[in-house]
């Protein structure tokens, strides 16, 4: 049986597992992990996991569709883009009061499960462009031309860590102050801003 016919049959499930393995791995000390986490210290966890599935999802669909192509960003753009965002993320973070007795925003009586979806798809979808695991599922997806199984895999292993991050900012919210919870996301939001511009 010639090498070609034993990788046929049993690559799947190999280039699968190599995927989850190398996206997992890749993901737990990331910046959008840290994100999904201080998001989900706050409220609606199912929302924060929910919002930031779904941004992985359109990402990776991205990296799988233009394989390499994503390889070519301008890095530097890209790196300014996240650190503008995150500095201004935290800056709002820090300026932003909350009604600490009703437990909602003074500007608008808080978010809405809708917009809890929402902001988290959009932080993880703005933070993850030309980050690592986008870069290396799109190098996957042309290096072993199975977008498909690349696509399944490297979304499994973000989904993974996203429910890893959701339970223990969820975690965190019984521990802590809400306002020392903003304050803290605030720093750390500056901290990956600062990264992203200074990379």
């Amino acid at each position: 049986m010639s090498s070609v016919a034993v990788l046929s049959g049993h690559s799947e499930f190999g280039l699968f597992a190599s995927v989850f393995g190398l996206i997992f791995l890749a993901e737990l000390p990331d910046k959008t992990a840290c994100a999904t986490c201080l998001l989900a210290a706050r409220r609606y966890p199912a929302a924060v996991f929910l919002g930031a599935a779904g941004a992985f999802v359109v990402q990776n669909a991205i990296a799988v569709t233009c394989g390499g192509v994503l390889t070519l960003l301008p890095a530097q753009a890209v790196r300014i883009g996240a650190g503008a965002f995150f500095l201004a993320a935290a800056v709002w973070m820090w300026v932003r009061r909350e009604d600490e007795e009703t437990g909602t925003a003074v500007d608008g009586g808080g978010a809405s499960f809708g917009r809890v979806i929402w902001t988290s798809f959009t932080v993880i979808f703005i933070a993850e462009w030309g980050d690592l695991t986008q870069l290396s599922t799109a190098a996957l997806a042309a290096r072993h031309g199975r977008p498909l199984t690349v696509f399944c895999a490297s979304t499994a292993a973000l989904w993974t860590v996203t429910a890893l991050a959701v339970l223990i900012g969820h975690k965190a919210q019984d521990h802590f102050h809400p306002r020392h919870l903003r304050q803290g996301a605030a720093v750390v939001f500056a901290l990956v801003g600062l990264l992203c511009l200074l990379k």
